[in-house]
């Protein structure tokens, strides 16, 4: 789920909260249809280029990440290019409708509700929701988070934020996706810990034109062949520091 807003959890809070990406946007005149029965020359992932660390831009502005890197290498063993385009993520099924994108391709979660309109591609990777605690804390089990009265929750809408005030003290815990809590964490070793449990889990797919099997095909084989590959595992240690890919 490629969330905008992560959860903070204030001195003694409660609960958890789940956030959901809207979809939306004006639908415009749909492309032509292209053979879907033919490999294509080239694929076109729309990505929101400011999803650390599944796709973003570096300080040189480059396009970056777990899914930019996991593309490349599914590139290679297919044998066709796949080109990243930065669309409003708030669009994405417009955007894949109109043919202006092949695929919504950056931590892209596959929900019943999209499977009814869309294609996915075998799940590549657990996204889970946890909550974060100073490495220090007191606090050993979400539990004890919960069911105090003068708690309080926030939406920060950015990963950054939410840990600057974790470790100011003005908050006792985060609550956001491993992908990018596991990411942040190893910008600054030592200095954070998961609570054990899970709050919700999803998982990351590739989405697709529901009528495109032949794209699904394609690509469901080369995410195989960098799994089996191992180049699945090196990239996730990359990112994650730590192998998450779904086998």
């Amino acid at each position: 789920m490629n969330w905008k807003k992560m959860i903070v959890i204030g001195a003694l809070a409660c609960g958890a909260a789940g956030l959901v990406a809207g979809c939306g946007g004006e639908k415009k005149a749909a492309a032509p249809a292209a053979d879907k029965s033919v490999k294509p020359t080239k694929i076109v992932a729309g990505m929101d280029d400011t999803f650390a660390p599944m796709g973003f831009r570096d300080d040189k502005g480059e396009i970056v990440g777990f899914d930019i890197d996991m593309a490349k290498a599914v590139s290679k063993e297919i044998g066709i290019p796949i080109e990243f385009k930065p669309i409003d993520w708030a669009s994405k099924e417009t955007e894949l409708e109109s043919g202006r994108i092949d695929c919504i391709w950056n931590g892209f979660t596959m929900t019943p509700e999209r499977q009814k309109a869309l294609a996915f591609t075998k799940p590549y990777m657990d996204n889970v929701q946890v909550y974060v605690v100073l490495a220090d804390s007191a606090v050993q089990k979400a539990e004890e988070l919960k069911g105090k009265s003068f708690g309080e929750i926030k939406a920060y809408p950015d990963l950054t934020a939410c840990f600057m005030d974790l470790e100011s003290g003005r908050a006792d815990a985060v609550l956001a996706d491993t992908c990018l809590i596991e990411y942040y964490m190893t910008k600054k070793p030592n200095k954070f810990r998961e609570l054990p449990g899970e709050v919700s889990k999803d998982t990351f797919s590739i989405g697709i034109k529901k009528d495109n099997k032949i794209l699904v095909d394609i690509l469901n084989d080369g995410i195989d062949k960098v799994i089996k590959n191992g180049e699945a595992a090196k990239i996730s240690q990359k990112w994650f520091g730590k192998d998450i890919v779904l086998k």
